[in-house]
């Protein structure tokens, strides 16, 4: 299996993708915006397409598009009237825009494919190049905002009397993710984001870890469930990503259960006597 330079090529490109999107995605759960990250993959499909069809990589289409939108959806903030409304309207109108872009690149047929669902296994060394620039880019972002983005998680309201602002600190969160989200969708494609990005993560949190061994733990599951599924790829012939969101369900799952077999146990002991 590593015999082949594009399988050596996926499992780079899952350890990249993996190392960015478990704390991102961590972050995420934590504050409530899982969506967020499905939404900005919708907008960042209408900039890949439209990338794609002005002969442009589709790696920087989609974080283009992806950043704008999520600026947007920062700027917007978590009370504006109407914003779901908002969101829904702008998510079905980059798709719109994007099914166009596909509808006059008639040079690649397997284009709408690869975006909608990614194809890890046609990864090219210069792609790869480009998911570790954004790779170092996300993990720096993450370092230096961190520490404010937990307080304000947290504590908002305490956060916000501390001086610190809530909507930069979303815009610039959401910038990050949007970045994220373009190397996701390099390998689960625009439809199925959640399943790097939040499945890991949301099986972390459920473990009750703390914040630092949480977005470990979460990364830890996005690398092993990525490299799994390639795996199970290789020997089934079935696509990854299939295997890579079975995967994340059901370590979801597993946690889920873990977590409640913890609490009843727990709460049989101090209801004994």
């Amino acid at each position: 299996m590593l015999a082949y330079e594009f399988m050596r090529t996926a499992f780079m490109a899952a350890f990249l993708v993996s190392l960015v999107c478990g704390p991102v995605g961590w972050f995420l759960v934590l504050r409530g915006q899982s969506f967020a990250s499905h939404a900005l993959a919708h907008v960042g499909f209408a900039g890949a397409a439209a990338a794609l069809l002005a002969g442009l990589p589709a790696l920087a289409g989609f974080g283009g598009g992806a950043v704008l939108g999520g600026v947007a959806m920062g700027l917007a903030g978590q009370r504006a009237l109407g914003r779901d409304v908002v969101i829904g309207l702008v998510l079905s109108l980059a798709l719109g825009v994007g099914a166009l872009c596909l509808h006059f690149l008639t040079r690649s047929a397997g284009a709408a494919t690869s975006l909608l669902f990614g194809d890890i296994l046609g990864i090219s060394p210069a792609t790869l190049w480009g998911l570790t620039g954004l790779s170092l880019l996300c993990l720096s972002g993450l370092v230096v905002l961190a520490r404010p983005l937990l307080f304000a998680s947290l504590q908002p309201d305490v956060a916000e009397a501390r001086g610190v602002s809530l909507r930069l600190l979303d815009v610039l969160f959401l910038s990050l993710v949007a970045l994220a989200t373009a190397e996701c969708a390099q390998i689960t494609g625009v439809l199925l984001v959640f399943t790097l990005m939040i499945a890991p993560a949301a099986a972390s949190l459920r473990l009750g870890f703390g914040p630092m061994t949480g977005m470990a733990a979460a990364a830890v599951l996005a690398l092993a469930e990525a490299w799994a599924g390639l795996a199970l790829s290789w020997q089934t012939g079935w696509p990854a990503i299939f295997w890579i969101a079975a995967l994340g369900c059901t370590a979801f799952a597993a946690s889920s259960l873990l977590s409640r077999l913890c609490a009843g146990r727990d709460a049989v002991f101090l209801r004994t006597p």
